[in-house]
């Protein structure tokens, strides 16, 4: 399995058949963070976190807290692609895979400031 990643003329695939998508709240500085699996031709998601709760961003109905953090079950059907916003203006998203994680703006060499990744199963 094969993840794709393109932004205009920016694009990387990546060896891999789960991630974490990470990312901190431009408004709270809170960590989110949403585990997610290439199954076919389209993402799965599993698990998510919220680090802490504020406003706009309170857990879902049946989050369970431990430790300080929010655990839940995001209930979305299987996404052909995500589209993210890098953006100058909030803090960027994170790429995580066994545990590493790196800057999606890293994994796109030449990314525009302003652009829409999209985060999809390579065909």
């Amino acid at each position: 399995m094969s993840l794709c990643l393109a932004a205009g003329a920016a694009s990387a695939v990546l060896a891999v058949e789960a991630f974490t998508l990470a990312w901190t709240h431009s408004i709270e500085k809170t960590r989110w963070e949403e585990d997610w699996r290439v199954a076919g031709s389209a993402l799965v998601v599993g698990a998510a976190r919220i680090r802490a709760s504020g406003a706009g961003m309170e857990p879902p109905p049946g989050a369970v807290l431990e430790n300080g953090v929010w655990h839940y079950r995001p209930a979305l059907p299987p996404q052909r692609q995500l589209r993210l916003t890098h953006s100058p203006y909030a803090a960027g998203y994170e790429l995580c895979i066994e545990g590493s994680c790196k800057p999606l703006a890293e994994r796109l060499p030449g990314l525009a400031a302003d652009a829409v990744i999209e985060v999809a199963p390579c065909r």
